[in-house]
């Protein structure tokens, strides 16, 4: 029987933190729908990667309940997402945010 190998809860934190600054970055900074949608979803799974983290730790099933919750709603978001992000490329056969402000009337 091998040990329990323990990982401390901070480097999931840390860990969650880090794909949160990089997919806040990636909606502030990038141009694309495709690549902001999914600086959304990693945002989303790093909040998620968090709240399991913190469950684990204090020995609750809360934190795994919520991020199901989480998941079924980023899977509709998904859905919804690309749908519109596919009706845009064929109205304007480009999906660059930039030109999203020219979507008037």
């Amino acid at each position: 029987m091998e040990p329990t190998v323990f990982v401390p809860t901070d480097l999931y934190v840390m860990l969650s933190a880090v794909m949160f600054v990089m997919g806040a970055m990636g909606v502030l900074l990038r141009r694309n729908a495709i690549i902001i949608f999914m600086s959304v979803e990693l945002m989303l799974n790093s909040a998620n990667l968090a709240l399991v983290a913190f469950a684990r730790q204090w020995g609750q099933v809360d934190g795994q309940v919520f991020v199901f919750f989480v998941m079924t709603v980023a899977a509709a978001e998904v859905a919804v997402g690309l749908a519109l992000i596919v009706a845009i490329f064929r109205a304007r056969k480009s999906i660059n945010i930039d030109e999203m402000h020219e979507m008037k009337g």
